[in-house]
């Protein structure tokens, strides 16, 4: 048996300890938002936040997680209403959108680091988020408008 919290809620499973954390988060919570890419953490799409930090799923055992606390894009917030989600959509980020769950918790977990991020802050953190869109630009934009209203809400 392994216990977590995900999204706020106690959750306990009897699986498999070396089952990716992904699958759990998929299959037995039943959350589908966060995605699978690669299946070896390189492409970010499965990025979820355990203990607050951005942790590539496909490859987190069961067993890394057992009292953890998980949030994923679900529980980012509720109605879709943290500035990353919002930026997303005001600038239009997303074309296929499936690398978008991942790209925007990656970010999320970013700007609590790096408040006012830098164009090197962005390339060096987003660098294992891949999007095969090529939605970069906006991309990078979106990450400056959320850090913006973040600040701007702050004060």
């Amino acid at each position: 048996m392994t216990e977590f919290r995900i999204n706020g809620k106690q959750v306990t499973v009897e699986e498999d300890q070396h089952t990716p954390l992904l699958w759990i988060v998929r299959d037995t919570v039943g959350l589908k938002g966060t995605k699978f890419g690669c299946g070896i953490g390189m492409c970010g799409a499965c990025t979820v936040h355990v203990g607050g930090r951005p942790t590539r799923s496909c490859i987190t055992p069961l067993s890394a997680v057992d009292g953890a606390d998980i949030t994923t894009i679900e529980g980012l917030d509720p109605k879709g209403q943290h500035p990353v989600q919002r930026a997303w959509l005001d600038l239009q980020v997303p074309q296929c959108g499936y690398c978008q769950s991942g790209q925007i918790m990656q970010v999320a977990a970013m700007l609590k680091d790096f408040p006012q991020p830098t164009d090197a802050d962005i390339d060096a953190v987003m660098t294992g988020n891949l999007c095969r869109c090529m939605t970069y630009s906006r991309i990078r934009d979106a990450i400056k408008r959320a850090a913006r209203d973040m600040s701007e809400n702050k004060g």
